[in-house]
């Protein structure tokens, strides 16, 4: 331990996405190569000596404590734990994490030595993981409230190869093996007997960690919403998402120092008809078992919605991935792109 070949392939995963923006702390860690890479790990942030590093991803995350407040990690998973290494301005962005996170270190903040802090959540800990629709999040449920976690990876591959490396490092783990199950025929497996509603796909793992995928109800709903948000001549039938994807929407911020632009995240819908932007809560849905009430916001929260048909043209920027799309409406009646949407849209 490491092989080359995941020598190799850890070296090739440590980029942080061009369009976010990271601490120092952080770059530095992105600058490692190699062998550079498993002696920080093992130096900095490993808890165990017969740890090994198996897999490195960057990207941006959600706590449910703090679920307003995206934040970019590196994800290091180890045959003991994840660890979320995130850089140090996120503990001070927000005064109520204070109890969530330990500010120990605040003498360092006049000095040049850049901190990060890492959160840590152990393997044996870990219950359930929820992968998003089209697997462009998952989400890491642990003992409590303060052990769930959301990556917004925003791309299905990389959903994919974690969720691949974390089975095989759970595939490890000394747990006691589950009874038997019980021979089950597909209906009784999945289906509940009071409401006959097919439940969502659940694979457990041999570690006993549950593996919850999105059934195609989940779809429907998502369809049910958008036709509620139309104009209410669509029907529901004929109504197809043709797109899901996780998203941010630029705001030109003018008059700073050098005109920058804020990403804000957004889920961005397409049906044969309109286009959506909604922000959607990743991280309180579906809800813990510890759970006493539910969430303060719905789960899709209307943002912008346009018809297809005002649609006058679309400017693409000439970077590579993520490309940048521009979306020029034609319709006279509403102004700008970002309005108020408690008014009736479609209406006079």
């Amino acid at each position: 331990y490491p092989s080359e070949f995941l020598m190799q392939k850890i070296t090739e995963d440590n980029q942080i996405p061009v369009h976010l923006h990271v601490s120092v702390s952080l770059q530095y860690v992105a600058g490692l190569k190699g062998n550079a890479l498993v002696e920080f790990f093992h130096g900095n942030i490993a808890e165990v000596e017969n740890e090994e590093l198996r897999h490195l991803m960057w990207s941006s995350v959600l706590f449910y404590k703090t679920p307003n407040a995206e934040v970019m990690a590196c994800v290091l998973l180890s045959t003991k734990a994840i660890y979320f290494l995130l850089d140090d301005s996120f503990i001070h962005a927000d005064e109520h994490q204070s109890d969530f996170w330990n500010k120990e270190n605040s003498d360092c903040e006049n000095s040049s030595f850049h901190l990060s802090c890492c959160f840590a959540l152990k393997l044996n800990d870990l219950q359930s993981v929820n992968v998003g629709l089209f697997d462009q999040y998952f989400r890491i449920t642990g003992r409590s409230a303060d052990h769930i976690v959301t990556c917004l990876t925003r791309d299905s591959y990389n959903t994919h190869t974690f969720i691949q490396q974390l089975m095989a490092v759970l595939s490890l783990l000394a747990r006691t093996p589950s009874p038997e199950p019980v021979d089950k025929d597909f209906y009784s497996e999945f289906g509940s007997k009071t409401t006959g509603k097919m439940e969502n796909y659940e694979l457990v793992h041999s570690s006993r960690v549950k593996f919850i995928y999105p059934n195609e109800e989940e779809i429907g709903d998502l369809a049910f919403l958008v036709a509620e948000k139309m104009d209410g001549l669509t029907n529901l039938q004929s109504l197809n998402i043709l797109l899901y994807v996780l998203a941010f929407q630029v705001n030109h911020v003018e008059g700073s120092a050098q005109n920058t632009s804020s990403l804000q995240p957004k889920t961005l819908i397409l049906t044969s008809s309109d286009l959506f932007l909604f922000d959607e809560d990743y991280i309180s849905y579906p809800l813990p078992e510890f759970a006493k009430e539910p969430p303060k916001r719905d789960k899709y929260q209307l943002a912008d919605g346009r018809r297809i048909r005002d649609l006058d043209r679309v400017l693409m920027g000439y970077q590579t991935y993520p490309q940048a799309l521009t979306f020029v409406f034609d319709d006279v009646q509403n102004q700008d792109l970002m309005q108020n949407l408690t008014l009736d849209h479609f209406g006079e």
